[in-house]
């Protein structure tokens, strides 16, 4: 019965995100990560490293700390930009934003840096970044650091793969 019960969930769900707009990258991402009322503007594949620095922690012991990300932003196989510290997103045409952490969702996998959307906080320049309000990070693959460290100020760099949503506010 318990199976049913889940076939029929999933069921449902399934209906229910058919019902919803195809094109919307809200039906797809958790509460936490959704940007109601944005609409997405630009969704670029990322490809690189998140780098993490081996620290003394507040309870005296060593553990690792995100320190950055560093990658590269892909459209239709063209690199079209970079993220880097900050967290920053800049694209070839000069345009380029600056985020802070707004909301959070797990990685499909241990493995997986989580999703998050990001509430941009300045940008520069005048092109394609130019408008965006809120950057989603879904789809994460890899990035994220579970082994021990054991010496204060090692880097470690683990790869990543993420898609980002770039989203402006109305229609």
């Amino acid at each position: 019965m318990t199976a049913m019960r889940h076939v029929g969930t999933l069921l449902a769900f399934a209906v229910m995100a058919l019902a919803s707009d195809a094109g919307s990258a809200f039906a797809q991402v958790p509460a936490a990560v959704a940007a109601p009322g944005q609409t997405p503007a630009l969704t670029l594949h990322a490809e690189g490293a998140q780098i993490y620095e081996c620290k003394v922690a507040s309870d005296g012991k060593l553990a690792w700390a995100f320190r950055e990300p560093i990658a590269t932003l892909i459209l239709d196989g063209r690199t079209v930009g970079r993220h880097y510290a900050g967290p920053n997103w800049e694209h070839l045409d000069g345009s380029a934003i600056t985020g802070k952490a707004a909301g959070s969702a797990p990685g499909a996998t241990a493995g997986d840096v989580p999703w998050l959307k990001l509430e941009i906080v300045s940008r520069r320049g005048s092109g394609t970044l130019a408008e965006v309000t809120t950057v989603q990070r879904i789809n994460t693959s890899g990035g994220a650091l579970s082994r021990p460290c054991d010496q204060a100020g090692v880097l470690r760099s683990v790869p990543y793969s993420a898609d980002y949503v770039f989203l402006r506010s109305g229609g």
